[in-house]
Parts: C-alpha cells; sequence; structure tokens
C-alpha cells in the first residue's frame, strides 16, 4: 500500500517545514502550498488522502478552498488549524464540510490525532461527545459576539456597529486588536 499523502496550506515557512519533516518521519507523503493558488495547483495534479490548512494565509481564508477540496474527493479529511481559534470559524468551518479544527499551538501528534479523528464526524450525535469548553473571558466572549453579528451582516462594518449600537469606528478598532486568547 502506497504511504498517505498529506496536503499541508501554511503560509509560515518554518512552521510548514517542521511540520513537513514530523508528518515525514510518521509515514506521510507531505506536499506544502503557502497559498490558495499554490494548493489549488496541487490539488489538480496529486491525490491527497488528507488537507490540514492554515485558516489565515497572509491576510486571506483557507477556508475558500473547502469546498475545492471536497470536489475533488469527498473522502478527504480536512484539518482546519489556526492561532486565532473563534468558535464562529470553527462552526462556519464544519459546516463548509472540514472534519476537525484545531487552536495553534500544536505539536505533529495532536495535529495527527486531530486529523484522524473519526469521532468528529459530522454524524456522530452531539449525546456521545460531549463538548467540554473553558469558560471565555469576558472580552472573548465581546470578540465572539462581534464575529458573530459581523457574519450575520455579512461583513458589512456599518451595520454590524448599528446592530451592537456601537460607532462604527470603535468596531474597527475592535476588529484590527487580535483576538483575545480565552
Amino acid at each position: 500500500m502506497s504511504k498517505k499523502h498529506i496536503l499541508v496550506v501554511e503560509d509560515d515557512e518554518v512552521f510548514a517545514r517542521v511540520m513537513t519533516r514530523a508528518l515525514n518521519q510518521r509515514g506521510y507523503t507531505v506536499s506544502h502550498a503557502a497559498t490558495s493558488k499554490q494548493a489549488l495547483a496541487l490539488l489538480s495534479n496529486v491525490d491527497f488522502q488528507y488537507a490540514i490548512l492554515d485558516l489565515n494565509l497572509g491576510g486571506e481564508t483557507s477556508l475558500n478552498l473547502i469546498p475545492a477540496i471536497k470536489k475533488k474527493d469527498i473522502t478527504i479529511r480536512i484539518l482546519i488549524l489556526t492561532g486565532y481559534a473563534s468558535i464562529t470559524t470553527a462552526v462556519e468551518a464544519i459546516k463548509m464540510g472540514a472534519d476537525n479544527y484545531l487552536a495553534k499551538p500544536a505539536d505533529a501528534d495532536e495535529i495527527l490525532s486531530a486529523l484522524l479523528d473519526k469521532n468528529s464526524d459530522k454524524s456522530t450525535s452531539q449525546s456521545e461527545q460531549p463538548l467540554v469548553m473553558e469558560p471565555m473571558s469576558v472580552r472573548r466572549l465581546e470578540w465572539e459576539h462581534i464575529q458573530k453579528v459581523l457574519k450575520e451582516n455579512d461583513g458589512n462594518i456599518s451595520a454590524t456597529a448599528r446592530h451592537l449600537k456601537m460607532h462604527r469606528r470603535t468596531l474597527q478598532r475592535k476588529l484590527q486588536k487580535r483576538p483575545v486568547a480565552k
């Protein structure tokens, strides 16, 4: 049987190199793409069994790759990896077809475990797999709520600000800040 092939879409070259080496040592063949465009080119030429996508690729999102990957082969397992985890993007990624979602920092074993975790299938009932989360800080809850309302308003900052009863510039300043860890 041939080696399992993983597509790694990651714009951090050092992290990608370290992850590629670790996955190779665990018996996987790895192809790396730093951009969505490179990933689409690899998808058209190579058969992958797995894909690991960094959510933020230099200012663009990798979520748009999920439909293209699933169109190529519905059985490819997709893991979204991000340094800025949020409930909103996790739900969106799963709805689009990702199989799992993992926050950085994560080592190769954690990444493989999340990628290969068959229990994360969407067919698993909520009662079989309880979701355990630590309570979020008020600042993190505010960030999550802003992201939810922004999504509901299709990314329209002015409409989101009106909905939140907040000045547009205040909202813009909050959005420019990095998300709060917890």
